[in-house]
């Protein structure tokens, strides 16, 4: 893992510092509304429904928090609570009447101060920002998704491959069969790992790495749910499975892909693995590569789970 520099940590507290303070994120009464940012974000999020568990995950709030805020709302007579109709152990929040329209109201005045931010600037200017808006929107995205190493076996690591195995039966033309998975005890411990990558406490990609021989490893799976994708996490998925190959002594990885995915080709070849012959008996494969992989330092404090 490369050290942040001092610099670009000053350069995105600055940014953050100019942002909130600009779109008043600060005030007390956001957008000259009789609530301050939290809540008024909560409003908007609560939709057409939402129980305060997704609510809590998707902003990242403290239950106590979201608890306090939702009862302001509701003796604002914005929201109201019910019990989930086919699970008891959920509480579902929906906006009342009064709420749609104050949430109508902030999306007007949101809109407002987007567009008078904008005004400011030339068509040509105003095309710069908002591109580069969507990449920091990336990135910042990529910067908060978790790759972590979980048990082959585990709910979330088949939960991913399902999802995988779904997506490879619709784009084969052949379909693909879930026996060609790996199995949990090859992609676990010394034997290898499996990794899965969380945003916001859901699972969004995944991939497996086994050993192959003295050396040699294969890595598996490589997969990012559709709504993840273009953000670069297949890269780093890659990345982490080649960091765990080497921490088990592997200083060779291959693997190999079906003939429609070519944007895991292209990528495979970006990060510098170079086509080589069949190395396997893969029903799906028409393409191999293999990398040989330059010895990095591992994560202070990492260790192999076993």
């Amino acid at each position: 893992m490369e050290p942040v520099s001092v610099d670009d940590v000053r350069t995105l507290r600055r940014f953050n510092r100019y942002f909130t303070r600009r779109v008043g994120a600060l005030d007390e009464h956001y957008l000259g509304r009789e609530r301050p940012l939290g809540e008024a974000r909560l409003l908007f999020e609560v939709g057409e429904g939402t129980s305060l568990r997704e609510l809590r995950c998707r902003l990242g709030l403290d239950a106590g928090y979201l608890s306090r805020m939702t009862k302001t709302l509701q003796a604002q007579g914005l929201i109201r609570v019910t019990v989930h109709p086919d699970d008891s152990r959920l509480r579902v929040a929906e906006l009342t009447a009064a709420g749609r329209a104050e949430v109508t109201e902030q999306n007007r005045r949101a809109d407002g101060l987007a567009a008078g931010l904008l005004r400011g600037l030339s068509e040509k200017q105003r095309g710069e920002l908002t591109a580069a808006v969507a990449v920091t929107e990336r990135l910042l995205r990529l910067a908060a998704i978790a790759v972590e190493v979980v048990d082959g076996a585990s709910r979330d690591a088949r939960t991913c491959l399902a999802a995988y195995t779904a997506d490879l039966d619709a784009r084969f033309p052949e379909g693909f069969d879930a026996s060609a998975l790996v199995r949990p005890a090859e992609v676990s411990g010394r034997a290898g790992a499996f990794v899965v990558a969380y945003e916001e406490g859901r699972p969004v990609g995944c991939g497996a790495l086994r050993r192959l021989g003295r050396g040699v490893g294969e890595i598996r799976h490589v997969w990012v749910t559709p709504d993840a994708r273009r953000l670069g996490l297949a890269r780093r998925i890659l990345r982490e499975l080649e960091r765990q190959a080497l921490e088990r002594g592997l200083g060779t990885v291959r693997l190999d892909t079906h003939a429609v995915l070519t944007e895991a080709q292209a990528m495979y070849r970006a990060c510098g693995y170079t086509e080589i012959p069949r190395y396997d008996d893969n029903v799906y494969a028409a393409h191999w590569f293999e990398k040989r992989l330059g010895r990095t330092p591992g994560r202070p404090g990492s260790r192999i789970p076993g």
